[in-house]
């Protein structure tokens, strides 16, 4: 990558990883595999976003949306996110890597949290990348949190309802400090947000491959920001050539 690319890259890269159902499904796999193997890709994923350089990597692991899923695919689930925490926790703090999470935490089994709370805070002085890890995450549940909040403090007093602007709002959000994302990436070809980070993504870069999660790669993240790279980014008013 040249030094001019370099300077274009996104700092903040969100993905929807879709498609481990599909990918199990036409391999003839139960979809816990497809699940599993979808792990492996977000190894690869973290390594390449070290590599290339990128500062944030938010992962929609696991929406709100998804406790609706069969009890034992939540199951399912559940474990092999306890397994990959507890499996990469070192090889993370490695290279680097503070682990974060967003969303309503506290719905996860109490085996989880522990699990993400220690690796928390084991990685939470590293600086190469932070892996900000959606669990239990819904874009309106966020809102619906923030409001609450607000609500309070102007209940208490110690917010005017005149002072309620944008800012208010995002100190309130799950990524309060976090940039917003540049890229939004989804695997599978299928074309819609499904609750994801949306206040964060008003400017997003959108990217959709067909390409179904446990395939994603190096290369195809290549592609991503590759495409990203060669957009105009549009702010309402000017364009910010990439």
């Amino acid at each position: 990558m040249t030094e001019a690319e370099r300077d274009r890259l996104p700092r903040h890269i969100a993905i929807i990883m879709d498609g481990n159902g599909r990918w199990a499904q036409a391999r003839g796999l139960p979809r816990v595999l497809g699940h599993r193997a979808g792990m492996e890709a977000v190894r690869r994923t973290v390594e390449g976003c070290c590599e290339v350089g990128i500062e944030v990597l938010t992962l929609y692991a696991f929406s709100w949306e998804n406790w609706r899923r069969p009890a034992q695919e939540i199951d399912d689930l559940m474990g092999l996110l306890e397994e990959y925490i507890e499996r990469e926790v070192a090889e993370l703090h490695r290279n680097h890597v503070r682990v974060h999470v967003i969303g309503r935490m506290w719905e996860l089994p109490a085996m989880v949290q522990r699990s993400l709370q220690s690796a928390m805070t084991v990685t939470r002085t590293n600086t190469r990348l932070l892996l900000n890890l959606a669990l239990s995450y819904g874009g309106r549940q966020e809102l619906v949190d923030a409001t609450r909040a607000i609500a309070e403090a102007v209940r208490q007093g110690t917010l005017d309802p005149a002072q309620i602007d944008e800012s208010t709002i995002e100190r309130h959000l799950a990524t309060v400090g976090i940039p917003d994302p540049d890229l939004l990436i989804r695997t599978s070809g299928e074309l819609r947000l499904s609750n994801f980070l949306l206040w964060q993504i008003s400017y997003s870069e959108l990217y959709v491959t067909d390409c179904l999660w446990p395939d994603f790669n190096l290369d195809e993240l290549k592609k991503a920001i590759a495409a990203y790279q060669h957009r105009e980014r549009r702010f309402g008013r000017t364009a910010v050539s990439r």
